[in-house]
Parts: structure tokens; C-alpha cells; sequence
């Protein structure tokens, strides 16, 4: 198999879903078969339910497209949140930033240099400029520095294409879109399937924005009430690497919380602007857990607080996180799984070119084996045969 039928999702026909995707239309997928198929083209999800109502009806585990299908698509676009719907995925994630006018756009950071054609905009090359941004320096364009407006005259592009030079193929192939427009996307693959189709939504470096004036949770609140999706049994995730964010949404709006959490000895950006002293390493014990269940009602950890790598980057043996997080009643929403040899442990890559795809199965099998109820995944059909195989085998 060469490498670009290997980076083909399951070999199906794809071009459709890919291709001519606008808002609230697009060509669904014409072949293939198998589990995941039948699952995106409006078959109930399989699997095992939480329970019953809202999020606890979702198949666990869940399998939630990570910024759509980015190992097959540029990353927060139509076209990808598209493909991750068509290739089954339950859930489909969306990042949050604002523009200039206070509108709420999809993109991974609100430094677009990377993931639009900005610098190819002569328009545009004054805006280039230095910020630092939750204690980090970058250089680039920003999106708090257009209107919508002109940031709907940019494209997207490939963030990585070094690693998915494939994906360099849809390069300026669709728009920013804004949070709106994928609500009203929502709603119309919703009728189509004849199922709510679910998002996760997150809120991105709120603090530095709330600082601009641009506070994102009552922008996020307004548009989830205007589209029904503010319930406790709204089909929506609402998630922040800052615990204030999920605290502020929950003062606003009933839909489900999830705090982000990311290495051991870091800290929310949040609690290091208000002095507090607290780490991730402190957030993920019964009593951090049991505070953040609190107003809560899931996390979304790094996998490697689920099972840490040794030195080698190799996996260890699994945390007491799984365990720990249910007895506090969360759920956990791990991140992220990629197909690629370059983000995969050790002993599941295969051959030496870091951009091929290893043994992501095996990959997957340990993590799934720990008992987390879904996995952010960039592949996500590769992740539902991997639940497929977990539940078949119980």
C-alpha cells in the first residue's frame, strides 16, 4: 500500500464529503461499507451507552472528531468538520476565537498565520505583529486584528504540512468559518440524519480575551440559547483549559462542562494570573476531581495523564485517573490520538519515516483498555474500529 492509499480514511470514496462542501450542504459519502459508514450516514450510534438523556446516551466510548477529520483534512473547516460526520465520528470539536467586531470564529489559536493564507494578503502585511499570548511570544497575524469581514476573504490551509502533505491538496479550499455558520450546519446534518449531530466546543485563552474586551462566554452563551443547545441535555460539550471559563459558561447556561487539563506541573492559565498556586497534579486527585465536579461534569486530559510515558516514550502503567474521575461522577474525554508515527509511544511506530502511519490499533487498544469514555481523534474512523474491536471483544 502506498503512502497516500494509506492516508485514504478506510479506503472509502471521499471526494464528495470533501468537495464541494458548503454550509448546510454537501455530497455524502457514496461507497464503502462498515460500521463507521453506517454510523455517519444516519444509523443510531452503536456501542455502550452511558445511560439515558443528554450526554449520557452517547456510545461509550465516544469518539469525538478531533477539529473535524484533521488527519485528513485542514482543521477546523467545513470540509472537515464534514468528513468526521460522514466517517461516523459522535462528536465533532470546534475551538473558539474571537475577530476584531466580536464575532466567535473556528480556529485551533487566534494566531492564523499557520492555518490561513494570510501572508500571501499584501492587504493585510501591516498586521503582522508580536503579542504574547498566555505567556507565550509569537509573531503573526491575529484574529482579535480583522473584522469578520476580511478575515472571509482569507482560506484555510494545512497546519502541518511537513507530516500531511496529503491534506496540502484542499489548501484554500474553504473559508473560516464562524461559530454560527457551524451551528446552522448542525442543525440542517441534523434533520438530514435524523439525530442530533453533537459538538464540543471550546473556549480558547478566554482570559486573554476577556482582557481585550472580547470575552468569549457570553458571546458562546447567546449563540447556544439562539440555537436551542444551552440545556443540560443540549448535544454539546463546552470545554476550557481554564477552569473559570467552565465556571463562568455553567453560571450561563446548563449545557455540560469539561475542564481541559494538560501536563502534570502545568498550571490553568487562569490560576496563574489570579496567584493560584495550584497545578494540573493537584487537579487530578479525588480532591481536585471532586472540586471540578462541582461545576463540571467532565475532563479532558492529556492521554498521558491517563498512561505516562517513561524516558524512553514508551507507555508505563495506566494512572489512577480513570478510576478516580468516575468515582467524582466525570467523565473523561482524553486527547489526542493521530495515526502518524511522530505522535505515537515508541513501541506502537512502524518503520522510520515519522510521518507514516504505525500501529495506531495497538495504540488505541491501550488507551481504550484504561476505561475512558471517548478519545479526541484526528483519525476518526480509525478510532471507531478501534471501540468497535473493544466492544466486540467484551
Amino acid at each position: 500500500m502506498t503512502q497516500g492509499e494509506r492516508r485514504t480514511p478506510a479506503r472509502r470514496t471521499v471526494l464528495g464529503a470533501a468537495g464541494a462542501t458548503v454550509l448546510g450542504a454537501s455530497t455524502a459519502l457514496t461507497a464503502g461499507t462498515g460500521t463507521a459508514l453506517a454510523a455517519g450516514a444516519g444509523a443510531a450510534p452503536a456501542g455502550r451507552p452511558h445511560g439515558h438523556g443528554g450526554y449520557r446516551s452517547l456510545p461509550v466510548p465516544t469518539v469525538i472528531g478531533h477539529r473535524g477529520a484533521s488527519g485528513y483534512r485542514p482543521e477546523h473547516t467545513l470540509g472537515s468538520y464534514q468528513l468526521a460526520l460522514d466517517l461516523g465520528a459522535h462528536v465533532v470539536e470546534q475551538d473558539l476565537v474571537p475577530t476584531k467586531d466580536g464575532h466567535l470564529v473556528c480556529r485551533h489559536e487566534n494566531d492564523i498565520t499557520g492555518t490561513t493564507d494570510v501572508a500571501d494578503h499584501p492587504e493585510f502585511a501591516s498586521r503582522k505583529t508580536t503579542k504574547t499570548v498566555d505567556g507565550a511570544k509569537l509573531t503573526g497575524w491575529f484574529t482579535e486584528d480583522f473584522t469578520l469581514a476580511e478575515l472571509k476573504t482569507l482560506r484555510a490551509k494545512e497546519r502541518i504540512p511537513a507530516t500531511r502533505q496529503e491534506n496540502t491538496l484542499y489548501d484554500g479550499r474553504w473559508t473560516v468559518p464562524t461559530f454560527e455558520e457551524v451551528l446552522r450546519w448542525a442543525e440542517d446534518e441534523g434533520r438530514r440524519r435524523g439525530r442530533p449531530v453533537w459538538l464540543h466546543v471550546e473556549t480558547k485563552h478566554p482570559s486573554y480575551f476577556r482582557a481585550l474586551g472580547l470575552g468569549l462566554e457570553e458571546r458562546l452563551a447567546k449563540l447556544l440559547r439562539r440555537y436551542g443547545r444551552h440545556r443540560a441535555d443540549s448535544p454539546v460539550f463546552l470545554q476550557s483549559f481554564e477552569p473559570g471559563s467552565i465556571q463562568r459558561l455553567a453560571k450561563l447556561v446548563d449545557a455540560p462542562g469539561v475542564v481541559l487539563l494538560s501536563g502534570a506541573n502545568s498550571r490553568p492559565w487562569d490560576f496563574v494570573e489570579a496567584g493560584d498556586p495550584r497545578t494540573v497534579a493537584d487537579l487530578v486527585t479525588p480532591k481536585g476531581l471532586r472540586w471540578i465536579a462541582s461545576y463540571a461534569r467532565g475532563i479532558g486530559p492529556t492521554l498521558d495523564l491517563v498512561i505516562p510515558k517513561d524516558a524512553s516514550g514508551r507507555l508505563g502503567d495506566p494512572t489512577t485517573l480513570v478510576r478516580d474521575a468516575h468515582a467524582a461522577g466525570l467523565i473523561l474525554h482524553p486527547y489526542t490520538h493521530r495515526n502518524e508515527n511522530t505522535f505515537l509511544p515508541v513501541e506502537f511506530r512502524r518503520g522510520t519515516d515519522p510521518t507514516a502511519y504505525g500501529d495506531a490499533f495497538g495504540a488505541l487498544k491501550r488507551y481504550l483498555e484504561t476505561g475512558i469514555d471517548g478519545i479526541f481523534a484526528d483519525n476518526p474512523d480509525t478510532a471507531l474500529l478501534a471501540a468497535a474491536d473493544l466492544d466486540n471483544r467484551g
